[in-house]
């Protein structure tokens, strides 16, 4: 009998480097957790800072048991490269020498690991993908790019993975990245990109890893700066959470817009016509003239007394000061700080005609002087953002003094609160409410701006909310995803164009993802039967994914819904993976009710499922971003009918048809609606 040696088996190889990788991955982290640093701090503080700067490096050089090292190899015919085969995995890791055992799949010899293909081989002789049960390597699958007889075709593991069943927090793509997706994730970090994604094709974790790779092209420069992740809401985030830490970036922010703009407690909501108008950009120009009109030209000269001397500035001179900052396209608080000193220029002016020698010491302390600060006081009152905006909703004169050939009569009518508020602390303010006070903050100091910003399901933003969201990167870049189909707030935006216009990136790239690679293509198939009359136009997604017998219609009588909606859970978590049970707003506490009575355990959207928990019961309208193995779609009229208007119920129910990774069960007692055929 034969046996063969591990050097005669290339699983067994594999497998042997995978070992030798992980040890080597421990060592660099011993060596960081081994650092001494008492003798190379200078004080207390630079302790701080590189005792941290440490403690992150260990957390990035963590080895995730059950995440794969490294999911791919590169074996190279002419490279010029130090040797010729790859690993391509999560992060670097080198021997003791320093030598590569895994490279970054952000660095440039990884591209064609995405990129080569039969007809662009790009040089790699060999390409051969990994499948992992768990953390351990359980098979291979090797791609021939430059021999001619081996046909083009789709890749076993790749296709596995991409419909591996999923439990907990979205997880990275790195294996999977497809060549499209890869050129969006690589582009240039100077350029703003819009991507325009329907359900399934990858388009928030394009966002995510290109700010992995961003990070790792721009370091220093993206440290000094900083990213920021936007998503909708807090259950988004933390479906999302894990993706970067998992890529070794741990410093990377992440918010809703509410976040952003938390500058007044909202507690009270707007009617959608209200919320309309509060949203549209037209609002930015009632501000701005609300902000600047406090700015008056001075009447009286100025006399300024220093010892025994007066100095006189004459009224026009003032007027000319005030007048040449309000000219200036600097923001009103940054023109009131600096008035009192243009003023104390002009006192010096005259002190040095008087044949004195007066230095900065002496201009400050002019500046300061009761008389320059009763002018600036007088001519340039200070600003309070919040309460600015709580007269505009409470003063009708006042608004309309400012509204004036802006907003109509019905309009600034739909902006009074009806019972005005005494103070901003009592205002009950609604989530439109903060946005302008944000904008009015921006009007009198401007908001910092960071070096990228990642903007998810924006379709769904106002006007001024991508305002706001714009005014964090006016120096930077941004990567803006969504869907237009998936729009589901009255203010959600037309057309990319214009988000990007209100954003103040115009000149931004709109990239579209039309494949899909997570939803089946018989369930994206009736979804998207409601294309044509909720966004026409708008292409729709082409699954690549057979799955037949994931979608499933069942209708019963209207007593026995919730029953057969538990019945329906209950075969799902049949099978393995996420359960996600989707339904109207108004039908969740009913639903909870039937779940908890039949002894079905069941979490809320955000929470994190487990192998022992793994069905969540999700309202339409927490759904969007979010998906699942398998979902039960609990009557979908209702979903539509829980909208205030029908176009914006049919995207609602749109997102909630495409939810599923796996296989989609629809109940139903009302007539479905008749968009769906």
């Amino acid at each position: 009998m034969s046996v063969t040696s591990p050097a005669d088996d290339p699983l067994a190889r594999e497998r042997a480097h995978l070992t030798e990788s992980r040890a080597a991955l421990r060592a660099m982290r011993e060596d960081v957790e081994s650092l001494d640093i008492k003798d190379v701090t200078a004080n207390w503080v630079n302790s701080i800072v590189l005792t941290r700067q440490i403690e992150d490096r260990i957390k990035a050089l963590a080895d995730l048991a059950d995440t794969p090292l490294f999911f791919g190899r590169l074996d190279y015919l002419h490279t010029t490269q130090e040797g010729q085969r790859f690993y391509i995995g999560r992060r670097h890791v080198h021997d003791a020498d320093g030598d590569p055992m895994v490279i970054d799949w952000r660095a440039p010899v990884s591209q064609p690991f995405y990129r080569a293909s039969k007809k662009d081989p790009q040089d790699v002789g060999l390409r051969r993908r990994f499948g992992y049960t768990g953390g351990d390597l359980t098979a291979y699958e090797d791609e021939h790019l430059s021999d001619p007889r081996e046909l083009e075709r789709t890749s076993r593991l790749l296709q596995a993975e991409i419909e591996r069943p999923r439990v907990g927090p979205m997880r990275d793509i790195v294996a999977t990245i497809q060549p499209e997706q890869d050129e969006i994730v690589r582009s240039d970090l100077s350029g703003t990109i819009c991507v325009q994604g329907g359900p399934g094709t990858g388009k928030t974790a394009v966002g995510l890893h290109r700010v992995a790779y961003l990070l790792y092209a721009h370091r220093e420069r993206l440290a000094r700066t900083g990213t920021l992740v936007i998503g909708p809401n807090r259950s988004f985030l933390h479906y999302i959470e894990q993706v970067l830490p998992a890529l070794g970036e741990l410093e990377v922010q992440q918010a809703t817009v509410d976040d952003l703009v938390a500058h007044v407690e909202v507690r009270g909501t707007d009617e959608a016509a209200t919320a309309v108008v509060k949203g549209d950009a037209r609002m930015a120009e009632v501000l701005r003239r609300a902000v600047w009109a406090h700015v008056s030209l001075p009447k009286e000269p100025l006399m300024v007394v220093r010892g025994s001397r007066r100095w006189r500035v004459p009224a026009h001179e003032l007027e000319e000061i005030v007048r040449e900052l309000t000219d200036r396209d600097i923001r009103y608080g940054a023109a009131r700080e600096a008035l009192p000193q243009r003023i104390a220029h002009a006192v010096l002016v005259r002190m040095e005609q008087a044949g004195e020698a007066p230095d900065d010491r002496v201009q400050n302390a002019v500046a300061r002087n009761a008389a320059v600060k009763a002018v600036v006081k007088e001519c340039w009152p200070a600003v309070d953002p919040a309460k600015l905006v709580l007269r505009l909703l409470s003063d009708a004169d006042f608004l309309a003094e400012h509204a004036a050939g802006v907003l109509d009569e019905d309009e600034q009518k739909l902006l009074l609160w009806a019972k005005p508020y005494r103070s901003v602390k009592t205002a009950k303010w609604s989530a439109a409410d903060a946005v302008l006070v944000d904008e009015t903050r921006d009007l009198v100091e401007r908001t910092h701006s960071l070096g990228h910003v990642v903007l998810d399901e924006a379709q769904d933003l106002s006007p001024m909310q991508y305002r706001a969201v714009g005014r964090r990167c006016t120096t930077g870049s941004a990567t803006v995803l969504g869907d237009l189909a998936q729009g589901t707030t009255p203010w959600a935006t037309a057309s990319w164009a214009q988000a990007l216009a209100h954003l103040g990136k115009p000149e931004a790239v709109v990239e579209e993802l039309t494949a899909g690679f997570r939803v089946p293509r018989e369930v994206i198939a009736y979804a998207s039967r409601l294309l044509p009359h909720m966004s026409p136009g708008l292409a729709p997604v082409e699954s690549v994914r057979e799955n037949p017998g994931s979608l499933e219609i069942r209708w019963t009588e209207a007593e026995a819904l919730d029953a057969h909606v538990v019945a329906a859970c209950v075969e799902a978590l049949a099978h393995e993976g996420s359960i996600g049970l989707i339904a109207a707003d108004a039908r969740v506490a009913p639903l909870a009710e039937a779940l908890t009575a039949a002894g079905l355990a069941y979490l809320s959207p955000g929470e994190e499922t487990t192998a022992e928990s793994r069905l969540t019961l999700v309202p339409a309208s927490l759904a969007k971003g979010l998906e699942y193995d398998y979902v039960v779609l609990d009557e979908p009229a209702a979903v539509v009918d829980g909208e205030p208007d029908e176009r914006t119920g049919l995207r609602r129910l749109y997102v909630a048809l495409t939810r599923a990774v796996s296989g989609l069960t629809v109940v139903h007692a009302a007539e479905l609606p008749e968009q769906l055929g």
